[in-house]
């Protein structure tokens, strides 16, 4: 039995790829800093399939103590899904909090490396995988996007280069980058149930189960295939046209 460790498993994509993972046969450990959560989804599929591990992403202590303490049938992690990330806010750069730009490095550049590297020897001794959870804010920019699709926009750059490194060791690095999808991801961006209702209104938008069948996928390809990028968007979204501001 193969074992994943999916990052951000509290709501969104973590949530669904955990139960898609876990009736797919994989042992999975769950990480995020809602306990309450966690422990729920444990009872629900299984203390023997899914591992809670409680903590901030951003908490290398944290993160290590709970990594070290793993249950033995745990401990073989062949799949990290860097799927923990958030963006704050949609003001424009001008206008925006500088606080919100650091939370959304930390979390979505400093905490996805770090834990990256310190599996890194694990995953090379099992010829595992890495799934970085990217977006097409890191290839097409929006009015408000500024530091998050730059963020994003690392994601899918680190993918490819971490690719290019680990060539010859049998493990595979794919940067999955979704468009629209509804998930709580935009309650935490806007703080407001009316935003994300107007957002998602009428467009048909993917869903967290969508995103987690895609991760699954990849994960379950056979070990010679790469697949290096995967964008996808809800049918109803295209790409925006260029912005043209207009004198007098």
């Amino acid at each position: 039995m193969r074992t994943a460790l999916i990052t951000g498993a509290t709501s969104g994509f973590g949530e669904a790829a955990s139960r898609l993972f876990t009736a797919a046969g994989w042992r999975v450990i769950g990480t995020g800093r809602r306990a309450d959560r966690l422990e729920a989804l444990a009872k629900e599929l299984g203390d023997d399939k899914f591992h809670p591990a409680v903590f901030d992403i951003r908490d290398e202590a944290a993160r290590d103590a709970a990594l070290d303490n793993l249950p033995e049938a745990f401990r073989g992690i062949d799949l990290l899904v860097n799927n923990a990330g958030l963006a704050l806010g949609t003001h424009t750069a001008q206008t925006a909090d500088l606080g919100n730009w650091k939370v959304m490095i930390d979390t979505n550049v400093t905490a996805l490396v770090s834990i990256t590297h310190k599996l890194l020897p694990l995953l090379i001794e099992r010829k595992g995988a890495v799934i970085n959870l990217s977006s097409v804010a890191a290839t097409y920019p929006y009015l408000g996007g500024n530091v998050y699709g730059g963020t994003k926009a690392f994601v899918h750059q680190f993918s490819l280069s971490l690719r290019s490194d680990l060539a010859g060791t049998g493990v595979r690095v794919t940067s999955i980058e979704p468009g629209m999808a509804e998930t709580e991801f935009t309650l935490v961006r806007t703080g407001s149930q009316d935003a994300s209702d107007k957002l998602y209104g009428g467009a048909d938008p993917m869903t967290a189960e969508d995103i987690a069948g895609m991760i699954l996928w990849v994960a379950s390809l056979p070990p010679h295939l790469n697949i290096n990028t995967m964008e996808m968007m809800p049918v109803n979204q295209s790409f925006a046209g260029f912005a043209v501001h207009r004198a007098g």
